[in-house]
């Protein structure tokens, strides 16, 4: 897949230069330094040669076919040498010149003049405006960029050209080696989808590292990039999260659920690890791209000193790792030849006048430990240490059945130590806590190729009763389901809704709430209030004619007096359900990735705290779990400090309900249940209140 772009045999440059000042002479000097073994084609008007590269006029003087057109000329004669890269046969072109859509609506239009050029003709365009590609494997430096790192396994694509650049000289400059750097800029028409496709089924790329500032398309990127992630690692540092997509949101899944918080559950469906930043993205690569991926999350660490020990010890257990002592073999023969101060729990500390054949001994034991998933080798340098000797000697020792990393600590005198390490493939850091990042992420990523086959259940409903309300909805024009509506539609979908009735005069309340039974709920019906309480709009355990009179007149009193101009319907009257753990239920549509469902506590913890948790519909029921458990209040709901622990699979069985109802319906844009109250095992949870808005217009796939 893309081989006229990452294996070309014939290579043309429309602008090269044999001024060094021109981006053309760079693209000139970086292929031919670099010994691509086909054909370069440079195209310059005037010059006969390019460092000793024949030159030819028009690619009609050259007469032959070419494989990829590198387009370097000013912006004016863009589309007349995409035009003439046509004829010649290029069955992928790369503009790096810019001016396009980053300059506004003039350069969008002539942008999307060359992608329907290139694809009415069949040909792929790269760019405009991006550094191009570089391919060590095949040594093809494709790129303006000055320096080239050595061949490697890892891959990267990049929305910036600068930051190639920058990753380029880094990595030459760390001896990191990588494979593809593809830098694709305006995206008109090749993206990171195309991209991961073909890293995925390239042989030399052994994990795929990207810089993306948007994605494209949303569906497809999920597909792609889990299918990419089944087979390696697909690492990915994402930026612009700082602008929340959802000001305009009326519920509070909607004002919850920002650009970024999308990404993340995007991301986390499809398998792909997120880098939080530059560091945090090579960190990873660099562990995935050296080591066997770990068992479990079970991680011994090796120390020569106490500090940077319990440095480790508390990341290590802040990420959720697990620090068991070796087991009691691997102790008696660590007490056979470690120092009596030494210790011997996790971490090992073989203390600071640890020789390499020390450490060495350790790592035996330990990586032969069944107890143990991963190991962490901490070393600073003191007086017995050796560091370039110690590097040595643990990678001739490693076995490669599970992932070591090492933090080897200081400056000058680890610094030839750590250059060996690179070379010999063992990831190094220069603390612990970036190396238990490291592996965490490998943790998790492990965790997800393991995950069992993901089987969504589908419940029976009553999708005529659903279709007859948002129908209504949008004969009438209103974008608002409010909650005797919104309940009608949940309980279409099996949740179990109280007894209640609307009533429009305190007299028919009354009656309403003498047919249920006391004592009952009075909420305001409004399609113009939202937030009922906010407004005066509820009364709770109203046990007689007389509260249920007075509190409707009040409650009407109030409402108008705050709400002059809001339409009101009258007040739902509802029977009060039994006391229990209030949660907030949850769905908001993501533009890019569809409907998301969010789960948390009712009340501080989703006001206050925002301790809320979001995931992709359609979920499965072990997703809807993690849900739950990805809360910092998880350990209310199980039965902390003496409660009674709510029934767990009642939410999970809940939340795959939404799930269902949001795919069905991609009319419903927002949906929050808040709150859903939930007793212990075997009481039945009830919709308290709801609401939900529909999208507007109503979106072709309605029913």
């Amino acid at each position: 897949m893309l081989e006229s772009l990452l294996y070309p045999q014939t290579v043309a440059v429309i602008g090269a230069s044999r001024n060094p000042e021109k981006v053309g002479y760079a693209f000139m000097h970086n292929l031919t330094r670099g010994g691509f073994p086909g054909t370069i084609v440079p195209i310059n008007l005037e010059a006969p040669e390019i460092l000793g590269v024949k030159c030819y006029k028009s690619l009609e003087e050259y007469g032959g076919p070419i494989d990829l057109s590198i387009i370097v000329v000013a912006h004016r004669h863009v589309k007349q040498a995409v035009q003439d890269s046509i004829r010649a046969g290029a069955k992928t072109i790369v503009v790096i010149t810019a001016g396009f859509k980053e300059v506004g609506a003039k350069g969008a239009e002539a942008e999307q003049e060359l992608v329907e050029l290139c694809r009415a003709a069949g040909v792929r365009l790269m760019g405009p405006n991006c550094l191009g590609v570089l391919n060590t494997h095949h040594r093809m430096n494709a790129t303006f960029a000055p320096t080239v790192p050595p061949p490697g396994h890892i891959s990267v694509i990049s929305q910036s050209g600068a930051l190639c650049v920058a990753i380029l000289d880094w990595a030459a400059s760390q001896k990191l080696g990588l494979g593809k750097v593809i830098s694709f800029g305006n995206k008109a028409d090749l993206n990171e989808v195309d991209f991961l496709q073909a890293l995925a089924a390239d042989t030399e790329t052994k994990v795929v590292a990207g810089y993306l500032e948007s994605i494209k398309e949303g569906d497809k990127f999920l597909r792609v990039a889990q299918e990419a992630a089944s087979v390696k690692p697909v690492v990915i540092l994402k930026v612009g999260i700082t602008q929340a997509g959802a000001k305009a949101a009326s519920s509070h899944t909607g004002s919850l659920a920002g650009t970024d918080i999308a990404y993340g559950a995007a991301f986390k469906r499809a398998g792909v690890i997120r880098a939080e930043n530059f560091e945090a993205l090579f960190d990873y690569a660099l562990a995935f791209a050296t080591q066997p991926l770990p068992a479990g999350n079970r991680l011994a660490v090796i120390t020569n000193a106490g500090g940077p020990g319990i440095m480790a010890a508390d990341a290590a257990e802040s990420l959720g790792f697990k620090l068991n002592p070796p087991n009691a073999t691997v102790v008696a023969k660590l007490k056979s030849f470690l120092p009596p101060a030494a210790a011997l729990g996790n971490p090992v500390d073989v203390i600071g006048d640890a020789e390499p054949e020390r450490y060495v001994r350790t790592l035996e034991l330990i990586q032969e430990d069944e107890t143990i998933d991963a190991i962490l080798v901490v070393a600073t340098p003191q007086n017995m240490t050796r560091p370039l000797e110690l590097a040595e000697r643990l990678a001739q020792t490693h076995n490669r059945q599970k992932p070591l990393l090492t933090a080897f600590m200081g400056g000058e005198e680890v610094a030839a130590a750590k250059a060996r390490l690179m070379e010999l493939g063992i990831p190094n850091y220069p603390a612990p806590d970036r190396a238990v990042a490291a592996l965490k992420a490998m943790v998790d990523y492990a965790a997800w190729r393991r995950r069992p086959a993901r089987v969504v259940t589908r419940f029976p409903v009553n999708r005529r009763r659903v279709e007859r309300v948002l129908q209504w909805h949008y004969r009438s024009g209103v974008q608002q389901v409010g909650e005797v509506e919104a309940k009608e539609i949940l309980r279409a979908y099996e949740f179990n809704i109280l007894d209640g009735a609307l009533a429009r005069t305190a007299e028919e309340a009354v009656e309403v709430a003498q047919r249920i039974g006391y004592p009952v709920v009075l909420k305001i019906s409004s399609p113009d209030i939202i937030h009922k309480s906010d407004f005066g709009g509820v009364r709770i355990n109203l046990a007689s004619a007389e509260q249920v009179r007075d509190a409707f007149d009040l409650m009407m009193l109030r409402v108008q007096r705050r709400a002059p101009n809001a339409l009101i319907r009258g007040a739902y009257v509802e029977k009060m359900g039994n006391k229990g753990r209030e949660v907030i239920l949850g769905m908001t549509r993501d533009p890019q990735f569809g409907p998301m469902l969010m789960f948390g506590l009712g009340g501080i913890f989703v006001e206050v705290m925002k301790d809320v948790t979001f995931h992709l519909a359609p979920i499965t029921q072990d997703e809807a779990m993690q849900m739950l458990m990805g809360t910092r209040s998880y350990a209310l709901l199980k039965g902390a400090r003496g409660q009674a622990p709510v029934d767990l699979l009642a939410i999970a069985n809940a939340l795959q309900r939404i799930s269902q109802l949001a795919t069905d319906y991609p009319q419903i844009k927002e949906l929050d249940i808040n709150p859903f109250i939930v007793g212990e095992v075997g009481t039945e949870p009830y919709v308290a209140d709801a609401r939900m808005t529909l999208m507007s217009p109503a979106p072709e796939a309605a029913s």
